[in-house]
């Protein structure tokens, strides 16, 4: 092939595969600088796309998981403050049944120690009935059973009251669950019976008094070890996100500092290619001398 001719410029087709290519790259040097990503779509990378769209979704689901957990921990600080403000409740309890233990008190005196006693039973029975976080309870089972009938006709119906009962919650993005158990409430309150003399007193002060207080301390272990699962389980699934979060980003970030040096070496490279191909299509004017 002649390299003397008008219709064929090798050098002008050269420059111009050059150039195309320079703008491509710079093309895709931009969109990295612009979006800050290596890999912004599957365009970029089918295969770490793929893999980057599975790491986000893990992502999005353990941050809703964490999202869900706040509420359990509130239900759980709300049932743990309730419990240590009748634990302490409790305390004045035994002391006015003490003192209505004691035989010696005349009746003015008892009948004041019996009011202070019915005020204190009606407090702890108040601050378990108010122990509610965004309509959930832990200090009431919910279960409700009724009879319908008699002998071999009754039928028994069981209810559950909305709110109360056991909360299995969401612990991680695959779905995993765990389940705190209620208590019921009942058995954590003082008999609504006053004591009517100081034998009776004593009786349920070393009887039902004792069992009310021992289930209270239990009740207590028990939602504070839930309480601190709870915040385990969030504090793990926060580490854990930002180890998908590095993970993440190793796999589809741009380096910022090299893309830069990439940046301003493709634009000067396009502006050669540009002047390059200038020079190339100047070519063929040179053969107009040859004809005069």
């Amino acid at each position: 092939m002649s390299l003397n001719s008008v219709n064929t410029n090798r050098q002008a087709v050269f420059a111009l595969q050059s150039l195309n290519q320079t703008n491509s790259d710079l093309g895709v040097v931009q969109k990295r600088v612009s979006t800050g990503f290596r890999v912004a779509d599957a365009r970029d990378d089918g295969g770490a796309f793929a893999v980057a769209q599975a790491v986000r979704s893990d992502i999005a689901g353990v941050t809703a998981v964490n999202e869900q957990l706040g509420g359990v921990k509130g239900v759980l600080q709300t049932t743990f403050a309730a419990l240590t403000v009748v634990s302490d409740t409790m305390k004045q309890a035994r002391a006015t049944l003490t003192r209505l233990g004691d035989g010696a008190i005349d009746a003015t005196q008892r009948a004041q120690y019996e009011t202070q006693y019915n005020q204190l039973r009606t407090q702890i029975s108040q601050f378990i009935s108010d122990a509610n976080y965004n309509g959930r309870t832990l200090l009431s089972n919910g279960i409700s059973v009724a009879t319908v009938g008699t002998g071999t006709a009754a039928t028994v119906t069981t209810t559950t009251a909305a709110g109360a009962g056991d909360i299995i919650g969401i612990r991680n993005e695959a779905g995993g669950t765990f389940t705190i158990a209620a208590e019921d409430g009942a058995l954590l309150q003082l008999s609504t019976a006053t004591p009517t003399d100081a034998a009776a007193a004593v009786a349920y002060l070393n009887g039902g008094f004792i069992t009310v207080e021992a289930a209270i301390s239990t009740a207590l272990n028990r939602f504070g070890a839930s309480m601190q699962y709870v915040e385990n389980q969030i504090s793990y699934n926060t580490k854990k996100n930002d180890a998908l979060s590095d993970g993440l980003g190793a796999l589809v970030d741009a380096d910022l500092a090299k893309e830069s040096s990439n940046l301003q070496a493709l634009q000067t490279r396009q502006q050669l290619g540009v002047q390059t191909l200038s020079l190339a299509n100047q070519g063929p004017q040179i053969l107009l001398s040859l004809f005069r």
